[in-house]
């Protein structure tokens, strides 16, 4: 069983400067059974990004299910670097932490993890891929959850 519920904003207009803008925010919700238990996954999010620049960058990733649950969260005062790139009718931001090490401190996790932190947005049309590789701000959870949205009739999926 699926439900999703989602409110967007995306500034596109012509041309490639304005290409490189994304002004969105989502809010998503699944339900799914994996070997016999139901696991809800929620995603909520909100990237303004202009080219390079980040004005205002914050995703939370829960994923719950009936004994426990895990989160995952990264915002702009997490120190995050952008690059964008567009080709043909796709463009594509890489969302890094500028320190990883540093980041998971001030979070207070203590255990070890794998220090990179990377997100990729792509948007090609109407959909825009969120694809996460992210263990360093995750805590005891592997990563954030992989997902697109429909820009246009605001409709999440989750990747399986």
């Amino acid at each position: 069983m699926l439900r999703n519920a989602v409110t967007l904003t995306l500034l596109c207009m012509g041309g490639t400067a304005f290409a490189q803008q994304l002004d969105t925010h989502f809010s998503c919700s699944a339900v799914r059974n994996e070997d016999g238990e139901a696991v809800t996954y929620a995603d909520t999010g909100e990237f303004r990004l202009n080219g390079d620049r980040i004005d205002a960058f914050f995703w939370e990733s829960s994923l719950f299910r009936s004994t426990h649950g895990f989160d995952c969260s990264i915002d702009a005062s997490d120190g995050l670097n952008a690059e964008v790139r567009t080709e043909q009718e796709k463009t594509t931001w890489r969302v890094a932490l500028k320190d990883a090490r540093a980041a998971r401190d001030r979070r207070g996790f203590k255990f070890d993890r794998r220090m990179n932190c990377t997100i990729r947005l792509e948007r090609e049309g109407d959909t825009l891929a969120v694809k996460p590789s992210c263990p360093a701000l995750c805590g005891s959870r592997s990563n954030f959850t992989e997902l697109s949205v429909d820009l246009k009739t605001g409709k999440c999926r989750y990747e399986e």
